[in-house]
C-alpha cells in the first residue's frame, strides 16, 4: 500500500469561479443569521438530526443510498446516537442550489436541528456552508466536498473531491501505455474530480490525449448524447480513458462508451458503476475500472455486519454513499456518547468539540480518523465491474492509497 499526501490545486476555472461567487451572493440575499439548537439544546432526551441530500434531479440515486445509510444506522441502533433518542428531518437538496438552500434554510430556521448532514453536490456544498457557518451548526456532511481549509464546526465522512483521481493516476501511469483522454461534466464536481487525477498523472509524467492538454468538459447537466465527444476521442491516440459521472449521467456515458468508436479504449472512472446505476448499465459496464474508498467485499467485521444489514433490508449491495451515510451516524453515535458518559449537555457546540476528539473510527470501509482538515485519512481501492453468478458487481482488485491531509 502506498501512501500519497494530498495534491494541493484549484481545478476550478477563474470563470466559473467568479461565476459561482456572483451566484451564490444572489442566493444568499435575504438569509439572515439563526442560531441552531433544536430538542437536544432545550434540555429533553431527543436530539434533532437534519439530512440534507439530492433525493430528486440527476442525483437522486446517490442521496437517497445517503439517506438509506444513515437510516439504517438508525434502526440498527433502536433510533438512537449516544443513548439520545433521534429526530430526523429531511429536506431535498435536488440538483443545486436553488433547491438546496431554501431546504438547507429551513431545516436551520424552522425545525431548529442540532446537526446537519448529507449534501450530494459541491456546488450546494459551497451554498449552504455560509448558512451553517451562520447558525453555529456542525456539518457533518457524507459525500464528496470541495478541497476548504478547516472550518470549525465543518466535517464529513466520505473523502475531498480530487482525492479518487489522485489515489488512481499512479495505477493508470503504469498500466496504459500512452496518454489518457480526460473527459468529465463542466461543474464544480467535475472540476475537482478531475483535477484531481489530471494534476496528479502530470506531475507524474502522464500525457493526456485531448487536443489540447485540458479535459473535455460536457455540459451539465443537459448532456445525455455522449457519442459526438466519444467519436472525437476514437480520432485521438488515446490508449485509455479517465472519466467522472454519476447518477443518471452515468448510465448514458456507460451505455454508449459501450456502443462507440471508442468501446476497444480501457475506460478508469470514480463513481462510473457505483450504487443502483450498474443495474441499469447492464452489460456495458462490464470490465469498467473504478477508485473508490470502499467496495462491498472488504474483508472486515464492520462490513459484514454492514453489508448484511443492507442486504437484509434491501435486498442489494451497499455502496460508497450508503457507506458514507452510515459512518455519519456512526461518528454522531459515538460523539454524542462521550458527551453523556461525561454528563455533559449535548448541544450543537458540544458534539462538535466531542468529533473533535473521537480518534479512530471503526467502518465498513476499513478504520479511519478525521485529519488536520475534518476530512477522512483512509484507503482507497481499485474496483472492476465483473460476473458475481449471474450478476455483475464492482469487485476490490486491491488496495491503492492510503490520503489523508
Amino acid at each position: 500500500m502506498t501512501v500519497r499526501t494530498r495534491i494541493r490545486s484549484s481545478a476550478l476555472p477563474r470563470k466559473h469561479r467568479a461565476v459561482g461567487a456572483a451566484a451564490l451572493t444572489l442566493t444568499l440575499v435575504g438569509v439572515t443569521a439563526c442560531s441552531g439548537g433544536g430538542s437536544a439544546e432545550s434540555g429533553d432526551d431527543t436530539v434533532d438530526i437534519g439530512f440534507l441530500a439530492s433525493l430528486s434531479g440527476t442525483y437522486k440515486p446517490v442521496g437517497t443510498d445517503m439517506r438509506k445509510g444513515l437510516e439504517l444506522y438508525l434502526d440498527t441502533h433502536d433510533n438512537k446516537l449516544g443513548g439520545k433518542k433521534v429526530k430526523l428531518t429531511v429536506g431535498d437538496e435536488g440538483d443545486g442550489p436553488p433547491t438546496a438552500v431554501p431546504a438547507a434554510t429551513k431545516l436551520l430556521k424552522k425545525d431548529k436541528v442540532d446537526v446537519l448532514t448529507g449534501i450530494v453536490a459541491n456546488g450546494s456544498y459551497n451554498a449552504v456552508l455560509p448558512l451553517v457557518k451562520k447558525a453555529k451548526v456542525p456539518l457533518v456532511s457524507s459525500n464528496g466536498r470541495p478541497e476548504l481549509k478547516s472550518v470549525e464546526g465543518l466535517w464529513h465522512t466520505s473523502f475531498l473531491s480530487n482525492e479518487p483521481g489522485e489515489a488512481i493516476a499512479p495505477y493508470v501511469k503504469d498500466k496504459v501505455d500512452g496518454p489518457v483522454y480526460a473527459i468529465g461534466p463542466d461543474y464544480q464536481g467535475g472540476y475537482d474530480e478531475l483535477g484531481g487525477f489530471t494534476d496528479t498523472f502530470k506531475k507524474i509524467g502522464g500525457k493526456l490525449a485531448n487536443p489540447d492538454g485540458k479535459t473535455t468538459w460536457t455540459p451539465f447537466p443537459e448532456t445525455t448524447n455522449f457519442l459526438p465527444y466519444l467519436s472525437k476521442i476514437a480520432k485521438t491516440d488515446a490508449k485509455a480513458v479517465y472519466c467522472f459521472y454519476a447518477g443518471k449521467a452515468a448510465i448514458d456515458f456507460a451505455k454508449q462508451y459501450a456502443q462507440s468508436d471508442a468501446s476497444h479504449l480501457p475506460l478508469y472512472s470514480a463513481f462510473l458503476t457505483e450504487g443502483s446505476v450498474l443495474d441499469a448499465q447492464g452489460k456495458a459496464a462490464k470490465d469498467i475500472y473504478s477508485v473508490l474508498n470502499y467496495a462491498p467485499d472488504l474483508d472486515n467485521e464492520a462490513n459484514r455486519k454492514f453489508t448484511a444489514d443492507w442486504t437484509a433490508k434491501h435486498n442489494s449491495q451497499p455502496t460508497s454513499y450508503a457507506m458514507s451515510g452510515y459512518d455519519s451516524g456512526a461518528v454522531l453515535d459515538k460523539a454524542i456518547a462521550s458527551l453523556t458518559k461525561d454528563g455533559k449537555d449535548v448541544t450543537p457546540d458540544a458534539i462538535n468539540e466531542a468529533i473533535d476528539g473521537l480518534g479512530q473510527i471503526e467502518s465498513p470501509r476499513g478504520t479511519w480518523e478525521f485529519s488536520k482538515d475534518h476530512s477522512p485519512v483512509q484507503k482507497w481501492y481499485l474496483r472492476q465491474v465483473r460476473p458475481d453468478g449471474k450478476k455483475l458487481t464492482n469487485v476490490m482488485v486491491q488496495d491503492l492509497a492510503t490520503i489523508g491531509g
